[in-house]
């Protein structure tokens, strides 16, 4: 039985981006979709590791060398976009914590997000042990730090947690780190793999 478990936060318990909300930042945007998340995804690992907003986005406009009209609204729309939970993924994480397990949370996440995260989900927030966010350790996944950070914070070795995440090559990254890591499909893999009936 997993007693350990940390899960990655978007697409697993969090939703990733919906088509509109993707749709709505382009269009503010005023570039081109495929051009426009070229970039976006190319300068996120410094905004995941702790990287300022505005100067995040200002990598963005250089990336692309345009000048966004409104960076503000870019900027809300962005965080916007990703605070939209799973429900059942949710129950599940409460159902785990009132069963004893010790569950944590590794997210490559931008510091804008924190708060957000905190003031609107709080309350199942607060099940997990260790809440390890790539903005605050100033490393991302698949940086094996990550998971030798996540495992401190934790009070246990890797090789004690069971991780889940969306990615492939973050849940190879957590293999290599010495954990034992599932990529993520559904909330009863979940239970299948924690033994919850």
């Amino acid at each position: 039985m997993a007693d350990v478990i940390v899960f990655d936060l978007y697409g697993v318990i969090a939703r990733t981006q919906t088509e509109e909300a993707k749709q709505r930042l382009v269009e503010l945007a005023g570039v081109p979709g495929e051009r426009f998340w070229e970039a976006y995804w190319a300068c996120r690992p410094a905004y995941d590791a702790g990287q300022d907003g505005a100067a995040y986005w200002a990598a963005v406009a250089d990336h692309l060398g345009a000048r966004f009209a409104d960076v503000p609204a870019l900027r809300q729309a962005d965080l916007d976009s990703w605070c939209q939970v799973d429900e059942e993924m949710v129950g599940l994480v409460r159902e785990l914590a009132g069963r004893g397990r010790r569950l944590g949370l590794l997210s490559n996440i931008i510091e804008d997000l924190v708060p957000v995260w905190e003031t609107r989900h709080g309350s199942w927030l607060g099940g997990f042990a260790a809440l390890t966010f790539s903005c605050r350790i100033g490393v991302a996944k698949p940086d094996r730090r990550a998971y030798e950070i996540c495992a401190e914070r934790m009070g246990v070795a890797p090789s004690d947690v069971l991780f889940f995440d969306d990615n492939e090559a973050n849940v190879v990254a957590a293999r290599e780190a010495g954990m034992s890591a599932e990529l993520f499909t559904s909330a009863d893999q979940v239970r299948a793999l924690t033994t919850l009936p």
